[in-house]
């Protein structure tokens, strides 16, 4: 699939840095030891093959997912081969007493990349799901963090997502909140970040929806009004690489804004998709129409598509990689910007909203409401943008 070409491009965004920094990025890969965990995700499995493709020393993955774990395996291996280092994978959660197990037994190692995440603002719609959003992008990347920290690891990676950036939806503020606890820790562990943009065609994207509904002969459907940028699956886990070798203590990387990146419609990429496919789009009233058509219009070369304006919780009005208050360096990399940030955070504020998380939990039930007041006592200038609508309501 050419990625660059359905997102409207023609040329990669960061070949200027890789090769700038090509020998430097070979070397110190083959001379480390690796773990990533939640590997077998889209960016995590980018991530992992541009850290395979460099021969490491030890290259160790962690996920939840058997089954995407099965495929990341035969993806390398029918790609890259084998290799020279010892490259493994363990089915595991990240927060669990066995991932302890592994980091004490397979461990040290000398860099730790967190790609694990609920990255879908549809999570917030419910408030357990939430909770379970709360504790993996937050407290789990505490947690694996300080297990960095304590075996000496040269440096704890973690990705955050542009939408932490003045943040409207929970998941932003998770990860905004996830910043600032890492702020704290990279007193003791040396740190880094990338804040990119919506990852073209990763699992469970829309993107990705558009090759399931094709596949299983269904219409597509999609904002005509949400523009967003876009990265390919390789350019996140080049991002990464980038940062979490290169990057120094408390830097968050992001992709430059240029001409190579320009913002996109999801309709946009909706006819594009279906005419790299040989069909044309037919603009449905209704998903009522859409689903009732398909076989007709299919028929002659036609696929359906509902486009219509977005109106569920969560949605940014417009995309942003870093704020006005921020400290930006431009002029360190070609095509990467960094956010340079100070060990300044706000002790009592985390701690508060640590234990009311901790206490809401102990109780064994709660409501959206009391998650999202923590939120915003954490996070004063948080917008959250609340409809009443959800994706899970759209085709």
């Amino acid at each position: 699939m050419d990625y660059l070409a359905l997102i409207g491009r023609k040329e990669a965004l960061f070949e200027n840095d890789l090769l700038r920094y090509h020998d430097e990025l070979g070397l110190m890969v083959s001379k480390s030891r690796f773990l990533v965990i939640g590997g077998a995700g889209s960016i995590g499995q980018a991530v992992v093959r541009e850290i395979f493709k460099r021969n490491p020393k030890v290259l160790h993955v962690v996920d939840i997912s058997e089954n995407n774990m099965v495929e990341l395996v035969r993806d390398i291996r029918s790609t890259l081969g084998y290799g020279r280092g010892d490259f493994k994978t363990f089915a595991l959660d990240c927060g669990s007493i066995e991932f302890d197990s592994l980091v004490a037994s397979e461990g040290p190692y000398d860099y730790v990349f967190n790609l694990s995440a609920l990255k879908h603002v549809r999570s917030e719609s419910d408030p357990h799901t939430l909770m379970r959003m709360t504790i993996t992008n937050i407290f789990n990347t505490v947690k694996t963090l300080r297990l960095s920290k304590d075996m000496g690891a040269k440096k704890y990676f973690c990705v955050s997502t542009d939408k932490a950036a003045n943040p409207v939806n929970m998941m932003g503020a998770s990860k905004r909140i996830m910043e600032m606890f890492l702020m704290r820790e990279s007193i003791h562990q040396t740190i880094s970040m990338a804040r990119f943009a919506n990852v073209a065609f990763s699992d469970g994207s829309l993107l990705h929806g558009f090759n399931q509904r094709f596949a299983k002969m269904q219409p597509l459907s999609a904002p005509e009004d949400v523009r967003r940028y876009f990265v390919t699956p390789q350019e996140s886990g080049e991002l990464c690489l980038l940062s979490g070798l290169l990057g120094e203590n408390r830097d968050i990387f992001f992709p430059k804004l240029s001409e190579k990146l320009h913002l996109i419609t999801f309709s946009e990429i909706a006819k594009r998709f279906l005419g790299d496919r040989g069909y044309e789009h037919y603009e449905c009233e209704s998903e009522e129409e859409a689903r009732d058509r398909i076989e007709q219009l299919i028929a002659k070369k036609q696929w359906p598509c509902y486009f219509f304006t977005s109106d569920t919780t969560g949605e940014k009005d417009f995309e942003e990689f870093f704020t006005d208050q921020e400290d930006l360096d431009t002029e360190r990399f070609d095509t990467v910007g960094v956010i340079q940030n100070k060990p300044e955070f706000d002790d009592d504020a985390l701690n508060k909203f640590e234990n009311g998380v901790a206490a809401l939990r102990e109780k064994q039930t709660w409501t959206k409401e009391e998650i999202v007041n923590l939120y915003l006592s954490t996070l004063p200038n948080f917008a959250h943008k609340e409809t009443g609508k959800y994706l899970d309501e759209r085709m």
